[in-house]
């Protein structure tokens, strides 16, 4: 019987099912202890009429159902446990210090954004980052908030802290793509999450605009442009990357009713890492976000404000 070699009978996203999944790491332990323990001649080549039924290597095992679902049982409540960390994490206020970043007064911010700056544009002069600055009258002071920035929350921080933002929300949008608020997060996940929450007639009332998600996983690019330019947006919630796109490679996106723009500072990822602790985040935050020459410019101006929750 012959042996046909490659893969060309397997799909391009075929994927191992859990039963033969284990069976091969089992395969693997198993060879891995033969060669590592059996000394150089304990198996020798022998004739077949020496062999006899004890000396026949014996089969092996058969990974049985049970098996299967106790592993399978095991990852999941790995997950469940991981679960239950962010979880934790998000109800008490995401890592102590991120949340004591986020409660600054605007003159700490100013400071605090200006050294994130430095690390995007590194090779800059202290003239030309100056130049970059984002003063602390364009900084929003949320230091009033005493209670917890969680998205449990997001709702009461808003009308507490930001009742213009608040006002505006209620209000329907005039032109297509122009949002009053920008919400810029570093997972899509975390900006679906968002999404949901500022959809709170709360905050919407009944002639609210829509509430936009932009994020790059699951929608390409023209897809988003399509949307922005027949849809009224009250709100866009999105990573940086995307956002950052959007307002600098086209024109569906645009900042002529944007009052506010809100870094998702105080939420950390499973590794602990905020907005601002991954590099390539960081740089799309102040290179295509908040660094785009009209978004920049109106930011200087006082036309709108940054807020950090």
């Amino acid at each position: 019987m012959s042996i046909k070699q490659g893969g060309d009978d397997l799909e391009d996203d075929f994927v191992l099912d859990d039963i033969v999944a284990l069976s091969e790491e089992e395969d693997e332990i198993e060879d891995e202890a033969f060669f590592s323990d059996a000394p150089e001649d304990a198996v020798q080549p022998q004739d077949e009429e020496h062999l006899d039924a004890k000396d026949e290597p014996e089969p092996s095992p058969i990974i049985d159902e049970a098996t299967v679902a106790k592993k399978r049982k095991r990852r999941e409540k790995e997950k469940e446990r991981r679960a239950k960390k962010r979880k934790l994490t998000e109800e008490a206020g995401g890592d102590v210090v991120h949340c004591t970043i986020a409660a600054r007064s605007p003159s700490a911010l100013s400071d605090f954004l200006c050294s994130m700056q430095t690390k995007t544009f590194s090779k800059l002069s202290a003239i030309e980052l100056g130049d970059m600055r984002i003063p602390e009258t364009s900084i929003a002071d949320t230091t009033a908030w005493t209670g917890p920035r969680t998205l449990d929350h997001l709702v009461e921080f808003i009308v507490t802290v930001l009742p213009t933002l608040k006002t505006r929300l209620a209000q329907k949008s005039r032109h297509n793509g122009s949002p009053t608020v920008l919400f810029v997060a570093g997972a899509a996940l975390r900006v679906a999450d968002i999404t949901r929450v500022l959809k709170d007639k709360r905050l919407r009332g009944e002639k609210g605009g829509e509430v936009a998600k932009l994020f790059a996983k699951h929608f390409k690019l023209a897809e988003h442009v399509t949307y922005l330019k027949q849809t009224k947006v009250g709100s866009a919630v999105g990573t940086p990357g995307r956002i950052g796109k959007l307002l600098c490679e086209t024109d569906a996106l645009t900042v002529s009713a944007l009052t506010h723009i809100i870094l998702d500072a105080t939420f950390v990822d499973p590794k602990n890492r905020s907005l601002f602790d991954i590099p390539e985040t960081r740089d799309e935050v102040f290179k295509t976000v908040l660094g785009g020459p009209q978004v920049l410019k109106a930011i200087q101006d006082g036309k709108i404000q940054v807020v950090l929750f």
